[in-house]
């Protein structure tokens, strides 16, 4: 024989496992149907052109428990008949590295791993691949006639603030992975199941844009979103499903370390938006702070060691802190805590008059807050402040700058919450601050940015857990997770540490959509899954290109298998059996004996 492979030629039992992707990409048509069917077509090819004793491992994106073990051809097949398309993904080295656990496991001689996929260039991570020089790896690829998809990538708003009764812009990312441009295409905005602004996008060739839809609502609560293109055949990207939350009120506490002041109770105590609460410093309940978005310190002159602790977990949580300082402070008891959240410190006081300068108009507190700013812009007036101390690593934005270049108001993101910082007490003899115009829309802005957005949509596959701190179950309540039009119900696991609910998934959501958290049929939240777009891009590796990548990364036990010529056993028997010399040893002996007898017969 003359050998076509690396490999030696294996006459024992053989263990032989083949991984089918059954991602969506695999739903584009070939030349004789989807890549799917075509892929289980020569998968079942594949098991025959070995013996009946052989055994084999059925692989999918799926990572069944069921298929992580060998098993009969029989059964191998009966199992590959009810392979469907899945929502997950996995890489090549992902799948030979499960493909390697399982055949070591059978301790054959010369394990042999097959993988019939698109080879999308998003999974195939050939450079990933661990050298293993006693497995045989077979790429088996499948081409598509057409690689074009037009879908939504992604989506945002506009701004962090939502209001009812106010034009709310959500921004939307649409792709077109395609040689062609698209044209007018239409998109649909739903939002609680009615159509809001219809709208089309034209997109170049191989190009993005995102597309502005705009709305408004007219109740709070949680909302359900959904926007939608149609493409065809690669349909699964063409709806992105959202959701979030318009706050009915929002609750601030103040912390008071004298008096009540006036500015704050008129800015926050007479809008019906707040829950605006008022509290002395000796009759602070902890208890309460899960419910309060914002918490503002108003001239405490010193933070008790508990009070520091209750505060540093209510910013990790995601809650929201004011520090207006003391006249007298007792800077050690602030900085212990601020050190303890990553901010700066306050050090001593600055006696010298200075005017505001600068104002940071890139952040969302000032964001749509001024259309145009002039030159002699008159800004707050600062007689005396507290210098800040600068920690090496935080995450200072400052927000009102001083002529000194000193920070005048700072803000830090922790963890999940954020921190303000104030060089002046809201005492006039520190500024004019709380009389100038730009305090209300300062605290304003501030405190409509303390509500804390969720994540306005999850990926399936990926994300398997998310919290929730709104409220504790009681009694024989439980969680339900729900999805009416997929009909899906199930109680997901839960966790509470540190007053919060941690939710586990654990791989049950399939398909993509909004998803109600419930509890003794009260809807809480909404949570919305989407599908992974790293299938949407269809580019794939041709089988040459393939072969270069092999060998650029020294994958020197990996072969190619042309999927599109018509017998799959031609080509396995010359890989494991070379191509055999026995059928023209005896075609050549009985034409030289032919040869002989007629030179026999006619020589005469």
């Amino acid at each position: 024989y003359i050998p076509v492979s690396k490999s030696a030629i294996v006459e024992s039992e053989r263990a032989v496992s083949i991984y089918v992707d059954n991602s969506f990409s695999m739903e584009a048509v070939g030349k004789n149907g989807t890549l799917l069917e075509q892929a289980k077509s020569k998968a079942a090819e594949i098991a025959k052109a070995y013996k009946p004793s052989d055994k084999f491992q059925l692989l999918t994106n799926d990572f069944e428990a069921r298929h992580q073990r060998l098993m009969n051809r029989e059964e191998f097949l009966q199992q590959l008949d009810e392979v469907k398309v899945s929502p997950a993904s996995k890489n090549v080295s992902e799948i030979l590295s499960r493909q390697q656990e399982t055949l070591n496991s059978a301790h054959a001689s010369k394990p042999l791993a097959f993988i019939l996929s698109d080879f999308q260039k998003t999974m195939a991570d050939v450079d990933k691949i661990k050298a293993d020089t006693a497995l045989s790896i077979r790429f088996v690829p499948f081409e598509s006639q057409k690689a074009a998809n037009v879908f939504i990538d992604s989506c945002w708003f506009s701004s962090p603030v939502r209001k009812v009764n106010e034009t709310i812009h959500l921004l939307a990312k649409i792709k077109n992975l395609s040689d062609e441009s698209v044209e007018n295409m239409p998109v649909k905005l739903l939002i609680n199941g009615t159509q809001k602004s219809p709208g089309s996008v034209t997109i170049p060739s191989n190009g993005t844009v995102i597309d502005t839809l705009s709305f408004t609502l007219t109740e709070t609560g949680w909302q359900d979103g959904e926007i939608s293109v149609a493409d065809h055949p690669i349909t699964f990207d063409d709806n992105c499903f959202f959701s979030f939350e318009i706050a009915a009120q929002l609750n601030i506490l103040c912390i008071n370390g004298g008096n009540e002041n006036v500015y704050l109770n008129v800015l926050y105590g007479k809008d019906s938006s707040f829950v605006y609460k008022n509290s002395s410093e000796k009759q602070i309940d902890y208890s309460g702070f899960n419910a309060d978005q914002l918490i503002i310190l108003n001239e405490l002159n010193s933070i008790s060691s508990g009070l520091a602790q209750e505060l540093i977990k209510y910013v990790r949580k995601g809650g929201s802190l004011i520090i207006f300082p003391g006249q007298d402070m007792n800077a050690n008891s602030y900085n212990e805590m601020l050190q303890s959240l990553g901010c700066n410190g306050y050090g001593s006081m600055q006696a010298s008059s200075m005017k505001v300068s600068k104002i940071n108009l890139d952040d969302d507190v000032y964001k749509e807050v001024f259309t145009k700013l002039n030159d002699n812009l008159d800004l707050p007036v600062v007689n005396k402040h507290y210098a800040f101390t600068k920690n090496t690593k935080t995450t200072e934005q400052p927000l009102l700058t001083l002529e000194n270049k000193e920070s005048f108001l700072s803000k830090y993101s922790v963890d999940k919450g954020k921190v303000y910082l104030s060089a002046v007490s809201l005492n006039k003899e520190f500024s004019n601050f709380v009389q100038h115009a730009i305090f209300v829309p300062t605290f304003f802005k501030i405190a409509l940015l303390s509500v804390t957005n969720n994540r306005l949509s999850y990926t399936i596959g990926k994300d398997e857990s998310f919290d929730y701190d709104k409220m504790q179950l009681t009694g024989d309540n439980v969680f339900h997770l729900v999805n009416k039009d997929l009909s899906f119900d199930v109680i997901p696991e839960h966790r509470m540490m540190n007053n919060v609910y941690s939710i586990f998934i654990h791989n049950q959501i399939k398909g993509a959509g909004n998803y109600h958290l419930t509890t003794d049929g009260k809807t809480l939240a909404t949570y919305s899954f989407n599908y992974d777009r790293k299938e949407s891009d269809l580019r794939c590796y041709t089988p040459s290109e393939l072969e270069d990548l092999a060998k650029g990364y020294h994958v020197n036990n990996a072969e190619i298998i042309k999927a599109d010529l018509p017998s799959m056993s031609k080509q396995l028997a010359q890989l494991e059996s070379g191509i055999q010399l026995w059928k023209y040893c005896i075609i050549f002996a009985l034409i030289f004996f032919a040869a002989e007898e007629l030179l026999l017969r006619l020589w005469r």
